[in-house]
């Protein structure tokens, strides 16, 4: 009998889901991706639910009331709205269909906005009719084939009221968030809505009698999200703008607060082995704790045991729960200034799944065995229940160990602080072999006072960071090697080396600061600190330290092992965060299933999704980046805003063909210095020597350079800050020779009373 017994059913991934998509040429109703995929009645339930989850993660849109569209797909053609421009002032364009946008965003081809013959330029809110073709890079390209109007493009911003009762169109204006969009949107008495003079709000494009080819939009107000006088308005905007999720759904909050406190069941007692956590002083929530002893083992005179526990995410957050559709579309947790937008419920992240002090937590801990030389010689891992000994800061640890205990790390230093130092430094010396990447990059904190922000600090790095940072890259090393034994897959946290293209650029600057890059050697960290090492004595410092990070590959999430370059690691996985990180929470999974220590591992269904997973939180990563960056630009923007005028000191981190972008060293913010303010003469963008050159004299602002500035806008709305140039360029460089096309001089700077202004000579 069993062998008449049907096959069971292949499962159901988004995988499958989106190659069936696919093979239906990118757009397909539900019943067509049924059929494509052959399920059956009993499976329908289980299809709704993927493509629900793939249309909130932004891997499908709608096209049509009815049909999916897969987002790396598009039409050959098609209605699209002109939503953004580019830094280099190229149009931007997303695919419409009847309940909203799908497909990714497509740049116009160059020139196409002014090519209509007969009409205005296109620009940001029109929608157009176009053809959609791959250009030789693999990249979408649009071409217009005609104009339909304007779009119901949305744009962020605070609304203003008019306030002169003789204003032309009484109502007020909407002030742009981003400060690509230059120009404020007008609104009509008719369309303010309930909207208020300060308040944050969406306004929509819409058409309007008084429209004029080169004159103002004209919108109208469709929701309002705050008030500009928030203290958060900062943030508010930032998670708006990226799109960064706030709050959880009703299922997630019940499955969080159904959560049980730990038991000893299944699991090993640590609770005797005296962990502690060390981290920054407003840290709410703690995923990992370590300890350090001496090795015992007479084998290894000199070797060290090394314990790092990490919080347990995974016995709360358990494959295809509500928790776990929810963390996986957040990919991460998107920390502001003032505040945090967890992955997870706060019950779960800053309580159960914390290790925090005195209480007992679950955990999946990994033992390390060092020789005396640093070298790891083996591992293993358990899923344990622990109790943290003590709750620390960075600060407060490194006191004690400089000698500066006080009442709480005093009765540690002896037995759990010294052994972690001693410990870290056995690992120290083997890391320093490994030479991995040592581009010095400080962080900086914005401090608040009332709510407004009052300052901004570089954020001290002591030993302690070094010693918590380096626990924790062996044992996400440890976890990646055990996945890799036991044959099991996993996503990688991978870093590749940079690019033959970036590598040709830099031995092409190099020489500019008198220093070279030996061709047909090897490209390794180690290369890269040899020369950050002799650029320490060097006045070009700072532009070869930004050089060479801009040199470097971006870090993502894969399920391909290509190593860690800037580690300089074989196999690197992110074990050690996964309260704050999907991708950890993943190799949780994985380990508990590889080592069977639990029913609750990886699912097949799961590991046929790395893929998708893997893009998805490199996305959600990239994204909350950029939304924390934003944050800040606009918080520091606020601060300096009513010092319009001033002057500061900083130095060159951008060089485009339209102005230099300067980095204070005050508050760290970031503004344009426009080609215009850099005085009397033709400026050329020398791409290959990261510098503004002027065309008839060959002087130059490099990037890295030192430069003073005089404040002249300050947008907190946009965080934009705009910059004039009081210093004088450098010499040419040796060898320098006019070009015989030299041009008349442009751009010519001027001050107030339209005057060619003097400069300081530095």
């Amino acid at each position: 009998m069993a062998k008449n017994r049907p096959p069971a059913p292949e499962p159901l991934t988004r995988e499958r889901v989106l190659e069936a998509l696919r093979k239906a040429g990118g757009k397909a109703q539900k019943r067509d991706i049924a059929r494509e995929l052959g399920i059956g009645p009993d499976q329908k339930k289980e299809l709704r639910g993927i493509l629900r989850e793939l249309e909130e993660s932004g891997a499908l849109g709608r096209a049509g009331r009815k049909a999916y569209a897969d987002a790396q797909a598009l039409p050959e053609s098609g209605v699209m709205d002109i939503v953004d421009r580019d830094p280099d002032g190229e149009l931007l364009a997303r695919m419409r269909g009847p309940d909203g946008y799908f497909g990714p965003t497509v740049r116009l081809a160059p020139g196409d906005s002014r090519r209509m013959r007969g009409e205005a330029a296109i620009g940001v809110g029109d929608r157009v009719l176009a053809r959609i073709a791959r250009t030789d890079d693999g990249e979408f390209e649009a071409r217009i084939v005609k104009r339909l109007g304007q779009s119901a493009h949305r744009i962020l911003g605070v609304y203003r009221a008019n306030t002169d009762p003789r204003a032309r169109f009484g109502g007020g204006r909407v002030e742009p968030a981003d400060r690509k969009v230059r120009h404020p949107l007008i609104i009509e008495a008719n369309d303010v809505g309930e909207a208020k003079d300060g308040d944050l709000v969406f306004a929509e494009l819409r058409p309007s009698a008084r429209d004029r080819a080169h004159g103002p939009k004209f919108g109208a107000i469709k929701e309002i999200i705050g008030r500009e006088t928030d203290p958060r308005a900062a943030s508010i905007l930032a998670m708006h703008t990226h799109g960064i999720r706030e709050g959880f759904t009703e299922d997630e909050e019940a499955q969080a607060n159904a959560a049980q406190k730990p038991t000893l069941k299944g699991r090993t007692d640590l609770r005797d082995v005296p962990l502690i956590t060390i981290d920054p002083e407003d840290a709410r929530d703690h995923d990992d704790a370590v300890f350090a002893t001496p090795d015992t083992d007479e084998k290894n005179q000199g070797g060290w045991r090394v314990w790092v526990a990490i919080a347990d995410v995974s016995a709360y957050v358990t494959p295809g729960s509500a928790l776990d559709r929810g963390a996986w579309r957040r990919g991460n947790s998107t920390y502001f200034p003032d505040r945090v937008a967890p992955m997870l419920p706060e019950s779960l992240s800053a309580d159960l799944c914390s290790l925090r002090e005195h209480q007992e937590r679950a955990c999946l801990a990994v033992e390390m065995i060092f020789a005396a030389d640093g070298r790891k010689l083996r591992h293993k891992f358990v899923r344990g229940l622990m109790r943290s000994g003590a709750k620390l800061s960075y600060e407060q640890a490194q006191a004690a160990i400089n000698g500066e205990p006080n009442e709480k790390t005093g009765p540690l230093l002896e037995h759990i602080l010294k052994p972690l130092w001693a410990a870290y430094a056995c690992v120290w010396a083997a890391r320093e072999k490994r030479q991995p990447l040592d581009i010095d990059a400080p962080e900086h904190k914005i401090i608040f006072k009332d709510g407004k922000v009052a300052g901004v600090k570089r954020r001290e790095r002591f030993d302690a960071h070094k010693l918590i940072e380096e626990f924790m890259i062996q044992a996400n090393v440890c976890a990646a090697e055990t996945l890799e034994q036991k044959n099991r897959p996993q996503i990688y946290r991978a870093h590749d080396r940079p690019s033959d293209e970036k590598i040709a650029a830099l031995t092409d600057f190099l020489p500019t600061v008198d220093m070279a890059w030996a061709k047909g050697q090897t490209v390794t960290a180690g290369r890269f600190n040899r020369i950050l090492h002799l650029a320490q004595a060097s006045p070009n410092k700072d532009i070869i330290n930004e050089v060479i990070l801009r040199t470097q590959s971006q870090a993502v999430y894969t399920p391909d092992n290509i190593g860690h370059f800037g580690l300089s690691l074989r196999a690197y996985s992110h074990f050690t965060s996964p309260i704050r990180r999907y991708a950890d929470v993943t190799i949780h999974r994985a380990l508990i299933r590889a080592l069977k220590l639990g029913d609750d591992g990886a699912t097949d269904a799961e590991e046929q999704r790395y893929a998708e997973t893997a893009e998805h939180i490199s996305a959600t990563e990239r994204q909350s980046m950029a939304a924390e960056r934003d944050a800040t630009a606009r918080f520091i923007s606020a601060f300096l805003a009513d010092r319009i005028g001033n002057t500061f000191e900083g130095r060159v981190t951008g060089v485009t063909r339209f102005g230099l972008f300067v980095r204070l060293d005050e508050t760290q913010a970031d503004g344009l210095a426009p080609i215009s303010t850099l005085g009397n003469e033709r400026w050329i963008h020398d791409e290959a020597a990261h510098a503004l050159v002027g065309e008839q004299s060959g002087t130059r602002y490099p990037l890295g350079m030192r430069v003073e500035v005089r404040l002249e806008e300050a947008t907190p709305i946009s965080g934009g800050l705009v910059f004039s140039l009081l210093t004088d360029p450098l010499e040419p460089l040796p060898g320098w020779r006019k070009s015989r096309s030299s041009r008349p001089t442009q751009h010519r700077g001027r001050d107030d009373r339209g005057k060619h202004r003097g400069k300081k000579r530095r």
